[in-house]
């Protein structure tokens, strides 16, 4: 996973922490606009996520924070 992509998934699972709390659960679709304005990035997180990982829809955004921290 390149490293902006490291980058945004991190700073998204720390903003929502922040809002929600511990226990908030995400999709790889929260680190993206509603607007597909990257497609590759898009698809890359897609592929670590149901491909490479096989993680269910909504994960846990500090499971999600600790596997990128982790480089899984």
């Amino acid at each position: 996973m390149r490293e902006e992509l490291r980058a945004k998934i991190i700073t998204v699972c720390d903003k929502k922490i922040a809002v929600k709390g511990e226990n908030v659960g995400l999709s790889f679709y929260a680190f993206f606009a509603n607007k597909n304005d990257d497609p590759e990035l898009l698809m890359e997180a897609a592929t670590w996520w149901i491909h490479t990982h096989k993680l269910d829809h909504f994960v846990k955004a500090y499971k999600i924070k600790q596997m990128v921290l982790d480089g899984l």
